[in-house]
């Protein structure tokens, strides 16, 4: 039997060999893969074998990494859609435990007892655009049946000739996505999916379900009440479906938001990445899996769709569009994207105001007590907290969702009859304001 390892200790090594230098998250591209897939051939040929599996609309190459000589084959998957990049760092980083740990009897006994097959990045035009579907403008993951996508092809050929016994299929989800009824975040939804329109359990679906109450037990003393579940509805032309009906039972694992500004949700989500996988596949080397409860994997919690907002500001006073001024909530709602300056990319955050008015059935990571003040967007000139100035004009004042969220919190009173600047909203912005 190997050895177990804890959440703590997992995470421990995760601070050991985690990449220290690497892109932004939004900015993981195929030329960072293309390096990193050097760097392990070039570090541990003996461990890592690479093969180029395909290529993608616009001819970047397709890469299939393997390690490990056990007979039960595991294919993992990131990166299908362009635009979640999180678990493709993450599997790289496992890949830095094996090669630094090979020699541990934990690792020593997966690689004997795991055959492990990753495609890291499986949509690179999109990750070059940072866009969700491929250069054709087809979701690849709504493509398992007709095949109209190289990456698709790819990626079925790979399943077909390898037969894996189970699959894991890493994305990121929408970053206003909550665990339904606790207005905290979803960082990690985990799903076994349905392969028929009665979402029947069968032996590999229930080793999938099993699969996810290993992960749940692994990361939620790292993340507590911000573990949810995905819908499990039947989805005809997905993969992760269809894999099931094929006969490699798919474990979905879907990257959310962090209760920490964006600058600060990196590092948590590579972490809760890394423990979440070497956590499922030492559990499956081990045999250990098959002992998890069922119950454990039922009971997660729902995810629920835009239940979860960056910043709520409380009880202001606002200027809609027309009337007076009136007092309500403000929702603003962030997530990373890239903006593409002089043909250079940079990491940056859209945020937007998605709510307005009683808002007291949503989540926030920031809650902001508006009481007393008044709330308008942020002039063009450089304003700074502790400021005064005069209220704007009326349709200075104006603040409607759809709006960027670029806000200032006005207090006033001063003898002057200046306002002043109590609080400014704003993020390092990806829309170029």
């Amino acid at each position: 039997m190997l050895p177990i390892s804890s959440s703590s200790s997992l995470a421990a090594l995760w601070d050991e060999v985690r990449f220290q230098e690497r892109p932004p998250l939004p900015l993981v591209r195929h030329a960072q893969v293309v390096a990193w897939v050097r760097r392990l051939q070039a570090s541990a040929p003996e461990l890592f074998r690479v093969e180029e599996v395909g290529r993608s609309v616009e001819g970047r190459a397709l890469h299939h990494v393997e390690a490990g000589h056990g007979p039960r084959h595991v294919l993992l998957w990131s990166q299908m859609h362009g635009d979640e990049p999180t678990a493709t760092t993450a599997l790289f980083e496992i890949f830095e435990y094996l090669r630094r740990y090979r020699q541990e009897p934990r690792v020593e006994g997966l690689l004997s007892a795991l055959t492990l097959h990753a495609v890291p990045m499986l949509n690179p035009d999109g990750a070059e655009r940072f866009q969700r579907v491929n250069a054709q403008g087809i979701d690849i993951n709504r493509d398992a049946l007709m095949l109209q996508t190289p990456e698709g092809r790819a990626l079925k050929a790979l399943r077909d000739r390898i037969q894996p016994s189970i699959g894991f299929n890493l994305h990121n989800q929408d970053w206003r996505t909550a665990v339904s009824g606790t207005g905290k975040p979803a960082s990690i939804s985990l799903l076994a999916p349905a392969f028929d329109e009665a979402r029947s359990d069968n032996p590999g679906r229930l080793l999938a379900k099993k699969v996810c109450a290993v992960i749940r037990e692994a990361v939620e003393p790292l993340a507590p009440g911000q573990i949810g579940r995905y819908s499990d509805a039947f989805e005809v032309r997905a993969f992760g479906d269809n894999m099931g009906r094929w006969g490699t039972p798919p474990v979905l694992i879907e990257t959310g938001p962090w209760p920490a500004p964006l600058s600060e949700t990196e590092g948590p989500l590579l972490r809760l990445n890394f423990v979440a996988l070497v956590s499922a596949l030492e559990a499956l080397a081990s045999g250990r899996v098959e002992q998890a409860e069922l119950a454990r994997y039922d009971s997660i919690p729902l995810n629920e769709s835009k239940g979860l907002l960056q910043v709520i500001v409380k009880g202001a006073h606002v200027f809609g569009e027309a009337g007076d001024a009136f007092v309500a909530d403000i929702g603003v709602a962030a997530s990373p994207a890239v903006r593409v300056t002089r043909g250079t990319p940079r990491a940056g955050v859209l945020a937007t105001i998605a709510e307005l008015g009683d808002l007291r059935v949503f989540g926030a990571v920031e809650t902001v007590d508006g009481q007393g003040l008044t709330v308008v967007p942020l002039p063009a000139r450089p304003v700074k907290e502790g400021d005064t100035v005069p209220l704007p004009s009326r349709s200075a004042c104006e603040v409607a969702v759809g709006q960027s969220a670029r806000l200032m919190l006005l207090r006033p009173g001063s003898p002057s009859g200046l306002w002043r600047v109590e609080r400014i909203i704003g993020f390092d912005s990806a829309d170029g304001t």
